[in-house]
């Protein structure tokens, strides 16, 4: 009998808490996609226009988004561990 109520009943709110962190983990997934493309598609864009024969700006318009991306991505995980 005493292991029973040693047991954590579940509660909604910690579901409901537990949901809300799974949503904003997925959608800074799609984030991430989002930024790197978008930067991507300006450096290919730069490389057409000036007509580089080496895709110099696409490479670093890449590595720029994925730098840019993890930074956002760390500030929002460290909101997401403080708001607990």
């Amino acid at each position: 009998m005493s292991q029973q109520n040693n047991r954590k009943q579940p509660n909604h709110k910690d579901k409901g808490s537990q949901l809300r962190r799974f949503a904003i983990l997925t959608g800074i997934a799609f984030e991430m996609g989002a930024i790197i493309f978008l930067f991507a598609y300006v450096g290919e864009q730069i490389d057409t226009y000036y007509g580089f024969a080496e895709q110099w700006s696409t490479i670093v318009f890449v590595l720029l988004g994925v730098a840019v991306s993890l930074y956002i991505v760390i500030k929002q995980l460290h909101r997401v561990n403080t708001s607990k």
